[in-house]
C-alpha cells in the first residue's frame, strides 16, 4: 500500500512532527512513502529558520529519511522561500531552500494523488 502524506501545518505544529513520525513508520515497514509540502507546511524547506539547541530540527529530520521532498513552489514563493532558479527568475536577492528539499509546481501533488493509495493530511 503506498501512502502520500501531505503535510500543510507549520513546523511549529505538533501535526508537522506528527506527519515526520507516520513516515518513519511507513518506512521502517518497507512501505512506500510520498510526501507533499503544502500551504504553511512549506516552512519546514527555509534553511533560515533558526532552531534552538535543545529543540529537535524538523527540517533536518525530514532530509535524513533520504526520500523526495517535494515543495509547492507557489506556496513556498509567498513564504519567502525560494531555490537559486526562482531566485534568479524572480530578481530576489538570495535563496534559502533547505538541502533535501526541492520545489515543484501542484501538479506534482496531482500525480502523486493519483499514484497512492491512501493520502493522510497533516
Amino acid at each position: 500500500m503506498s501512502t502520500l502524506l501531505l503535510i500543510t501545518s507549520a513546523p511549529s505544529s505538533i501535526h508537522a512532527w506528527h506527519g515526520l513520525a507516520l513516515a518513519q513508520a511507513l518506512l521502517q515497514k518497507k512501505q512506500d512513502v510520498r510526501v507533499f509540502f503544502y500551504q504553511d507546511g512549506v516552512n519546514v524547506a527555509n534553511q533560515l529558520q533558526w532552531v534552538p539547541d535543545d529543540q529537535r530540527n524538523l527540517s533536518q529530520a525530514w532530509a535524513k529519511l533520504a526520500i523526495r521532498l517535494p515543495v509547492c513552489v507557489s506556496a513556498a514563493l509567498a513564504r519567502g522561500i525560494t531555490d537559486h532558479e526562482n531566485a534568479q527568475r524572480h530578481q530576489l536577492l538570495s535563496d534559502n531552500l533547505a538541502q533535501g528539499f526541492e520545489l515543484v509546481g501542484l501538479g506534482e501533488l496531482a500525480d502523486a494523488v493519483q499514484l497512492t493509495d491512501r493520502l493522510v493530511r497533516f
